[in-house]
């Protein structure tokens, strides 16, 4: 229930091209969400990349903390949030979370954050 495997996560080039290209985004601070709704019927209801601004974090490390924080926010809320309303509609998705912060907040932050975003995600798809 509470895993992330490798077939979540977004790698195709095609479909990370078709998401940026002809996907919708929205904002939801520290998050850029951009989703589209996957044309191929894929084993887990989304499939996600999580993104940070090399631009704006200058050290790895720092990307890397970043992005451990959104994926382990990501995987405790994504079951509860996403996944039971996919299911209900029958739609997979795709999706690229964003970073857009100026700090590095706790974890606490994030997933208060990325609850609010995967409940955005939700009703956008109504």
């Amino acid at each position: 229930m509470y895993t992330f495997k490798k077939e979540e996560r977004l790698c195709n080039k095609k479909l990370i091209e078709g998401l940026f290209h002809n996907g919708s985004s929205f904002l939801c601070y520290p998050y850029k969400v951009a989703m589209l709704v996957s044309p191929v019927s894929e084993p887990f209801a989304a499939q996600v990349v999580f993104a940070v601004s090399k631009k704006r974090y200058k050290h790895a490390v720092d990307r890397n903390l970043i992005k451990r924080r959104m994926r382990e926010a990501y995987r405790m809320l994504k079951q509860q949030y996403l996944y039971n309303h996919l299911l209900a509609v029958d739609k997979t998705l795709v999706l690229s979370i964003g970073f857009i912060g100026k700090e590095i907040p706790q974890y606490d932050f994030f997933e208060k954050k990325m609850q609010k975003a995967l409940m955005q995600i939700c009703a956008q798809l109504k």
